[in-house]
């Protein structure tokens, strides 16, 4: 099983985070999720969504692809692009140093190899990235729904390594749904310019 590590230092949020109603929560998703580890499927599933979710990288490709197909303009892809970068700065900066949590621990190895970020486990960037692009891809195209569905996965799979806390993958959904909104407004109001 796991154990979180304990910060030199939490972040001047950090104690919202330290309270019997989150720890509950986050033993309770961990014990659903250990039904799934170990397997080999699931493993190989969840794993290689959260190496194709390092980075947003997933993400770039789906806008290289959209380009490349005809499906978007170039500087729809690139303005998506830019605004992941952007949320990628803004989270993994400011946010995360509000909190500064400490990452599961695991104990032995893990059954493929896996980057593990240096940063706050609180929130997921996984999860924020991966709802954020989901609300700017639906934003231009007729089927939104697997965006969500892709996003949502990349998120889960930082449970499933023990990278994040599951209470990390839900902060980071609501993180990126909110600067999502930010960014929709933004490349809305970018594009009504343009016309």
């Amino acid at each position: 099983m796991t154990n979180a590590t304990h910060p030199a230092t939490p972040g001047p949020l950090g104690h919202l985070l330290d309270n019997r109603a989150i720890e509950h929560f986050d033993e309770v998703v961990e014990r659903g999720a250990e039904a799934l580890r170990g397997r080999g499927p699931a493993d190989r599933l969840f794993y290689g969504l959260s190496m194709v979710g390092d980075h947003g990288t997933v993400w770039h490709v789906i806008g290289a692809g959209r380009v490349a197909l005809g499906q978007e303009s170039l500087s729809t892809a690139l303005n998506r692009s830019i605004a992941l970068g952007l949320e990628a700065l803004v989270l993994n900066g400011p946010i995360k140093w509000l909190f500064r949590r400490s990452r599961p621990v695991v104990d032995g190895d893990r059954p493929l190899h896996l980057r593990t970020p240096r940063t706050s486990s609180f929130p997921s960037g996984h999860s924020s990235s991966g709802i954020f692009s989901a609300m700017l891809l639906a934003r231009t195209t007729r089927v939104k729904w697997p965006w969500y569905v892709l996003g949502a996965a990349i998120g889960w799979s930082r449970v499933h390594v023990r990278i994040h806390h599951p209470s990390d993958v839900v902060g980071g959904y609501l993180a990126g749904w909110a600067l999502g909104r930010i960014a929709v407004r933004i490349l809305d109001a970018l594009d009504a310019a343009e016309r």
